[in-house]
């Protein structure tokens, strides 16, 4: 693979932060989708398997206070953004202890104290909410950044193209960020898009759009840090585009047989996290003992974290409608 990136202008620890959390995401899916095969999650789960170089990439480029929206294959966007791992997996398992309390499951989990707005299971649904984040810091005169991860099938979306207009027009600093895995479920995008690129499209809006290697999470994270700074600036929105493969079919259990083995060839020698293993090495970033010891590590948060969730209550049945609806009873009096 050529990278597009000098591995010597980065520091140890950033080196091994960016691997620590592409391995982490790995794992986590992994946990996940063994769980689900077992039987011992609800409902669906889409997994983000093979991404990882675009999902750790993107989020290291933003700083703390910044917000993210995410989608139905969202679980390594929230645990890049800060999400924890046990009250994650705690989540998927309907668990009290998770994000929601068990009532969102794998497609809604959410922290806005981390900035995480929320996973979302409506395709292109997060592009406002981003566009909405971003007015929101306008207008409070912050600085905020939004980034809005989203795949290839949600920008053939009216919300696709409204909300990048009303950010555009607006100047709101927010990130647009397609992972680009090529299939909306079992449609290639080609067959449904006009364009080479789901990049090009930022022209029809005058501002920047460009497309990067999701397999090099330095030339995401490079990226991306250049359009945050952009928004941050006041300068207005970006689209990026990340050239990423899914291991997986849409959802995990999909036989994907829609898609030719050539696809799957090319996602397994493009896998990010073994990928950035051997350059640590090769580049001599990182020893085998250095590596081996961030696995460790990983290993073990993956095991506590699942032992919590596993170990922890069910929410009470008469919570069932606790948090589902809101009211600002105290405004509703003032009127």
């Amino acid at each position: 693979m050529n990278y597009q990136t000098d591995l010597k202008k980065y520091t140890r620890d950033f080196l091994f932060t960016a691997y620590r959390g592409m391995l982490r995401v790995r794992k986590f899916e992994e946990k996940a989708a063994e769980c689900f095969t077992k039987g011992m999650l609800a409902g669906n789960i889409h997994l983000c398997i093979g991404q990882e170089g675009s999902v750790i990439g993107s989020a290291m480029a933003l700083e703390e206070r910044d917000f993210i929206t995410s989608t139905h294959r969202g679980h390594g966007h929230c645990l890049a953004k800060g999400a924890k791992t046990d009250r994650s997996i705690a989540e998927l398992f309907g668990k009290s202890t998770g994000y929601c309390k068990g009532k969102g499951g794998s497609m809604h989990i959410v922290d806005v104290d981390k900035g995480i707005l929320g996973a979302n299971g409506i395709v292109g649904a997060g592009i406002p909410i981003a566009a909405g984040s971003g007015l929101a810091t306008k207008i409070r005169g912050t600085d905020e950044v939004t980034l809005c991860y989203f795949g290839d099938s949600a920008s053939n979306q009216g919300t696709f193209h409204e909300s990048i207009n009303m950010a555009a027009a607006w100047t709101l600093p927010v990130v647009f960020f397609c992972e680009n895995n090529g299939y909306g479920v079992s449609v290639p995008i080609g067959k449904v898009t006009n364009t080479d690129t789901i990049a090009v499209r930022a022209r029809a809006y005058d501002i920047p759009g460009s497309t990067v290697d999701g397999a090099d999470v330095l030339a995401v994270y490079e990226r991306v840090k250049e359009a945050v700074a952009r928004a941050r600036a006041g300068q207005g929105p970006s689209l990026v585009e990340a050239m990423v493969y899914r291991w997986q079919g849409h959802y995990c259990g999909d036989p994907a047989a829609y898609r030719p083995k050539e696809y799957i060839e090319e996602a397994h020698r493009k896998d990010p996290v073994a990928l950035f293993r051997k350059r640590l090495l090769d580049e001599q970033a990182a020893t085998e003992t250095d590596v081996t010891a961030i696995e460790d590590e990983i290993a073990k948060e993956i095991a506590d974290a699942t032992a919590f969730a596993d170990a922890s209550p069910y929410p009470d049945v008469a919570e069932a409608f606790t948090d589902m609806y809101t009211t600002d009873n105290e405004r509703c009096i003032a009127r």
